[in-house]
């Protein structure tokens, strides 16, 4: 009688912890999706509903009237605009930069690779916080060295210096993080097709566009999607380098609704779903893309 009272308990005990695993699960899950809730449940609701006291938690009507007022006190299709050219940009340049970088250090042998290699590494370790002043003051050198050539040469556009995209786009162009990520993907792509594409006549170029790049698409579009979204959510750099209205992003357009006398929270929480909505759909749509990339960015084989 035993074996059985044994097995009995043995199954009792794996219920419960499976039971334990998925209400742990599901309460992150609360915790986490509470943020965004509040956030829509708030858009909708007037100002005396979001401070009164106790929590009003679903506004009384669903009505658009505080996207509307926000959408009028800010200039937000221009920043969308603007948001939008800044992000696609240098996703577009970032994947390029990061596609050629990872093929030289994973499929070229030359001297000192690796050392290269690991001192790259090395600068994720400083804080970006600490690059900003001299990247700063390199996109005011070069806006003034463009301004010359434009008033030297008047079919020279200015394409660098304050209130320009470039200023918003080309400091970050390149990260040694994806480098590392897409790296790790065309390291598992096995060596002999490499060799076999060379002694058929195939140049570096070809076999990088034609069999590197379409078998580490999970990574790419992970490492697209990563950077689109750090573009789309930047604050601090815009915030330097614009002063202008018409070249500003749509994180500075919160700045708006809080000021001195205090903060219009109904018209902030339309503003940041307005903000955030875009990046949800998107996540929704490719996050199987993400999940995919990140878990065999690790797998050598």
């Amino acid at each position: 009688m035993a074996q059985p009272l044994t097995f009995a308990t043995s199954k009792s005990n794996k219920v419960l912890r499976q039971v334990a695993v998925y209400l742990f699960l599901s309460l992150g899950a609360l915790f986490m999706i509470f943020p965004f809730y509040w956030m829509i449940s708030g858009s909708f609701k007037t100002y005396q509903e979001i401070v009164t006291s106790p929590i009003v938690w679903i506004p009384a009507t669903i009505s658009l009237v505080n996207y509307q007022e926000a959408l009028s006190v800010a200039p937000f299709i221009i920043y969308l605009q603007n948001t939008v050219i800044v992000a696609v940009a240098n996703s577009i340049l970032t994947l390029l930069t990061t596609i050629l970088a990872a093929f030289a250090f994973s499929q070229f042998t030359f001297k000192g690779r690796d050392t290269l290699f690991a001192l790259l590494l090395a600068t994720l370790m400083i804080p970006s916080e600490l690059l900003i002043i001299t990247n700063y003051s390199t996109v005011v050198q070069l806006g003034r060295w463009n301004k010359t050539l434009t008033e030297t040469f008047s079919v020279i556009p200015q394409v660098i210096g304050i209130d320009t995209y470039g200023a918003l786009i080309v400091p970050f162009i390149a990260s040694i993080f994806y480098i590392y990520l897409l790296r790790q993907f065309f390291n598992q792509i096995p060596r002999q097709l490499y060799l076999a594409a060379k002694v058929d006549g195939c140049s570096d170029w070809k076999y990088m566009w034609t069999i590197m790049v379409p078998n580490s698409i999970n990574a790419l579009i992970t490492i697209g999607l990563f950077n689109f979204i750090a573009s789309w959510n930047a604050y601090i750099w815009p915030l330097l380098v614009t002063n202008n209205v018409e070249m500003r992003v749509l994180s500075i357009g919160l700045r708006y609704f809080t000021g001195e006398a205090g903060s219009e929270y109904h018209l902030l929480m339309a503003a940041g779903t307005f903000v955030v909505m875009p990046l949800l759909v998107l996540y929704l749509f490719t996050r199987r893309f993400i999940i995919a990339g990140v878990a065999r960015s690790g797998i050598k084989g």
